[in-house]
């Protein structure tokens, strides 16, 4: 049991538990620093999500005026040069 616990923390369980404790003291001296907090982190995240995803809509909006402009000037130019190659 403790072959496999060992496999599958990387290491000891005790040398695991210390090394998770001296990261866990380090990260939490760091988002103190920046006046970060978990619920904070997550609204931050939820935001940019948010955001990504009515900015990707507003440019596929904007592709879409751009194609329908495009098509305006190359749909009517195709049909018109379609039109005088049959004649030959």
């Amino acid at each position: 049991m403790s072959n496999g616990l060992t496999r599958f923390l990387g290491d000891t369980p005790g040398r695991t538990v210390l090394k998770l404790l001296v990261a866990s003291f380090v990260v939490g001296v760091i988002t103190a620093a920046f006046n970060w907090y978990p619920a904070d982190i997550l609204y931050m995240a939820r935001n940019f999500l948010v955001n990504l995803w009515e900015t990707g809509f507003a440019a596929l909006g904007r592709f879409g005026g751009y194609l329908l402009l495009g098509a305006g000037v190359v749909i009517p130019i195709f049909l018109i040069v379609r039109l005088f190659s049959l004649r030959r």
